[in-house]
C-alpha cells in the first residue's frame, strides 16, 4: 500500500513544479547569454508537455474518481489542505497548456531581443499557475491560482504588448477580471463558515438550501462569466487581444479562456444542482445573444486581431449552451471545442502574427492578394479558416455537433440561434480570409513579402496535426471524459 502511495503520488507535484525549477534556473544565468536561456526555456517546456503526455498515457478512463491525487495539510488548524488530482474533465486543459507553453517560446524565438529572459520567465510561472487551476481540488486553493494567473499574464500584455494603448489593455483585462472574482472569495469564505471545509469531494457531498445555493452560484457566476467571457462583460478581451504580442494572444485564446468554462463545469455546476437548473434559461439567454451580437460584430471589425478575438467570444458562448444542456451529448460536447478551440484560435492569431512581424499593421485593408506571394501562410491560413468555422472533418465540428443535439433535446429555439451563430461564423471567417488573401494585391501599403520560414511553419504543424486528427478520429477523447462527464450528469441531478 505505501509503495503504491509513493510511485503515484509525485506525478502531479513533478508536473507543476518541473516549469517552476525551469525558472529559478533561469534567474542565475546572464541576461546576455541569450541563445542558452531561449534552449533552457524551450527544453524545460518541452518536458512539462512530455510529462503530461505520461499522465495521458497512465490515465485510466473506468472510473470517474480523481486520479494522481495528492493532499499536503496546508493550513490544517482551518482544515484546508493543498488537495491536487486529475480527471476526464481536466485532463485535456492540462495537455493544452503544456503544448501551448512551447509554442509561445517558440513565437518570440527571434523577436525578444530585450528582456527575453524574462519573457520566458513569465510564461513558465504562467504555465505553473495554469496547470495548478486545473488540478486544484480545494475551493481556496484554487481560488488562489485562478487569480494568480493574472499577473503573469498582466505583465506580458503591459511589457510585450504591441502598441501605446497596452498599459490601459493590460489595467482592464487585470480589473475587470479581479472586480468579479472578489463575490467568489466571498461565496468561498461564507461555504467555509457553513461547512468548515473547502475540499470539493466533500462539498460535492454537501447539500445547501436552494436559496443559499442560488446566491452562492451568483457569486461563482460573477467570476467565471467575466473571463469566459459572456456578452455584457466582454469587452476586456477584444483590448487584451489586440494589444498582447502573439504569444500572449495564444494563451490568453487558448487557455484563460477555458477557466471559467472550467469553474462552471468543476464547480457550479455539479455543487449546485437546483440553482443550474433554475438559472439555465438565464445562461441560454446570454450565450444566444452573445452567439448572434458577437458574429455580426465580428463582420463590423477592421482589425485582424479583434475579429478573432470576437469570434473566441461567439465560440466560447457556444460551449455554456452546451455545458448547461443537462446531458451527455451537451456537456461532454463542450468539453471538445474548448480544446479544439485552443487549437484553432491560436493558430489563426500566429497567422496574424506572422503578417504583422512582416508588415507591422493589422488594418485588413491593407492585405489582398496573399495567396500570389505567401502560399505558404494562405495554405495554413485557409485550414484554420475552415476549422473555425466547423468544416466536417476539422476538430471544431466534433465539439458543435454534439452540442447542437444537446441543446436539442433541452430546448429548440436556443438550438436553432446556436446554429445561426454557426453560419454566421462560416460568414466572417470566409469574409476575412477572402478580404486578406484573395483579390488584387495593393503594392502601395506592402512592399517586402516572404513565406513563414522554417521555424514559423514548425510551429504551425502540430496545430494543423491536431485539428484533423481530433476530426478525422475523435474516439480518443470522449472515450477519456465519458465516465467523468456521466458522472457530472447523474450528480447534478439532471433528470
Amino acid at each position: 500500500m505505501l509503495e503504491n502511495l509513493f510511485e503515484s503520488s509525485f506525478d502531479l507535484s513533478g508536473l507543476i513544479l518541473c516549469p517552476v525549477l525551469g525558472s529559478i534556473i533561469l534567474l542565475f544565468i546572464p541576461n546576455s547569454s541569450i541563445r542558452l536561456i531561449r534552449l533552457i526555456g524551450l527544453c524545460v517546456s518541452l518536458l512539462t508537455f512530455l510529462y503530461s503526455l505520461v499522465l495521458w498515457i497512465k490515465f485510466d478512463p473506468s472510473t470517474a474518481k480523481f486520479q494522481f491525487v495528492e493532499s499536503v495539510r496546508w493550513l490544517p488548524y482551518e482544515n484546508i489542505h493543498l488537495y491536487m488530482g486529475l480527471d476526464g474533465l481536466s485532463l485535456f486543459f492540462v495537455i493544452l497548456t503544456t503544448f501551448l507553453i512551447p509554442i509561445c517560446i517558440l513565437v518570440g524565438w527571434s523577436g525578444m531581443r530585450s528582456n527575453g529572459k524574462e519573457y520566458i520567465i513569465a510564461f513558465l510561472i504562467c504555465e505553473f499557475l495554469m496547470i495548478a487551476v486545473f488540478c486544484m481540488l480545494d475551493l481556496l486553493l484554487f481560488y488562489v491560482f485562478f487569480e494568480s494567473v493574472l499577473i503573469p499574464m498582466f505583465i506580458i500584455i503591459g511589457v510585450w504588448g504591441s502598441r501605446q494603448r497596452k498599459i490601459k489593455a493590460a489595467y482592464q483585462f487585470f480589473l475587470y477580471t479581479l472586480l468579479g472574482s472578489v463575490f467568489m472569495l466571498l461565496a468561498i469564505l461564507l461555504i467555509l463558515l457553513q461547512t468548515g471545509t473547502t475540499d470539493l469531494q466533500i462539498l460535492l457531498t454537501t447539500e445547501f438550501s436552494e436559496r443559499r445555493q442560488i446566491l452562492l452560484w451568483i457569486a461563482f457566476f460573477a467570476s467565471f462569466a467575466v473571463k469566459v467571457p459572456m456578452v455584457p462583460v466582454h469587452i476586456w478581451l477584444p483590448e487584451a487581444h489586440v494589444e498582447a504580442p502573439t504569444a500572449g494572444s495564444v494563451i490568453l485564446a487558448g487557455i484563460l479562456l477555458k477557466l471559467g468554462t472550467y469553474g462552471f463545469l468543476r464547480f457550479s455546476i455539479p455543487m449546485f444542482p437546483e440553482a443550474t437548473l433554475f438559472f439555465t434559461p438565464f445562461i441560454y439567454t446570454l450565450s444566444a445573444i452573445a452567439i448572434i451580437y458577437t458574429s455580426l460584430t465580428t463582420l463590423r471589425q477592421i482589425d485582424l486581431k479583434k475579429i478573432i478575438a470576437y469570434s473566441s467570444v461567439a465560440h466560447m458562448n457556444l460551449v455554456t449552451i452546451g455545458m448547461f444542456s443537462p446531458n451527455i451529448q451537451g456537456i461532454g460536447g463542450s468539453i471538445l471545442p474548448m480544446s479544439s478551440h485552443g487549437l484553432v484560435s491560436s493558430a489563426l492569431f500566429l497567422c496574424v502574427g506572422v503578417l504583422y512581424d512582416r508588415h507591422k499593421t493589422r488594418l485588413v485593408r491593407y492585405y489582398g492578394g496573399l495567396v500570389s506571394t505567401m502560399p505558404n501562410l494562405s495554405t495554413i491560413f485557409l485550414s484554420s479558416t475552415l476549422a473555425n468555422m466547423s468544416s466536417p472533418g476539422t476538430s471544431s465540428f466534433i465539439g458543435e455537433f454534439p452540442i447542437s443535439v444537446g441543446a436539442f433535446q433541452r430546448n429548440s429555439l436556443v438550438a436553432t440561434l446556436a446554429a445561426l451563430g454557426m453560419i454566421l461564423g462560416a460568414a466572417y471567417s470566409l469574409w476575412l480570409y477572402n478580404r486578406a488573401v484573395s483579390g488584387n494585391l495593393k503594392p502601395d501599403f506592402l512592399h517586402k513579402f516572404s513565406d513563414p520560414n522554417g521555424r514559423e511553419v514548425s510551429i504551425f504543424l502540430p496545430f494543423l496535426v491536431g485539428v484533423v486528427r481530433m476530426g478525422v478520429h475523435p474516439k480518443v477523447f470522449p472515450d477519456c471524459m465519458h465516465t467523468s462527464v456521466s458522472n457530472l450528469v447523474q450528480h447534478g441531478q439532471f433528470h
